[in-house]
């Protein structure tokens, strides 16, 4: 039975996001205001079916995928990109791989007691963000 995911995750560190930011070409003023976000996630999982919301006061993103399954994914709201999406199960961490223009561009999501880690990547950047259930 994989991992729980369900809730309201609160972030509570984010650590090197304006790097993986300009890995992503993303303009210098959008990354000054995003570096500085309390970001919320919201998830709602059914088995392997997710609905999953980043909400912050600048923007929100949402993407909803089902486990196993690949599909486009139009990164609007962070870098206006489109992108081949696959996450796929490695135990209980959801393991997301997202191919487009930028190479080893993807994620990493687990749970360790009541914290939700997100490690993201592009080229060779990595931002480690962790989360607490609301």
């Amino acid at each position: 039975m994989p991992a729980d995911y369900n809730g309201r995750w609160e972030m509570v560190s984010n650590e090197n996001f304006e790097e993986l930011m300009k890995a992503l070409d993303i303009d210098f003023a959008t990354r000054k205001i995003a570096s500085h976000l309390h970001q919320t996630k919201v998830i709602v999982q059914n088995g392997d079916k997710f609905e999953t919301k980043t909400l912050s006061t600048f923007r929100n993103y949402e993407v909803n995928f089902t486990v196993g399954q690949e599909f486009e994914e139009h990164t609007k709201g962070l870098d206006n990109r489109k992108v081949q999406t696959l996450v796929t199960w490695d135990g209980d961490k959801l393991v997301c791989v997202q191919k487009g223009e930028k190479e080893n561009r993807g994620w990493i999501h687990w749970i360790e007691e009541d914290l939700l880690h997100l490690e993201i990547t592009a080229l060779d950047k990595v931002c480690h963000q962790i989360f607490k259930r609301a």
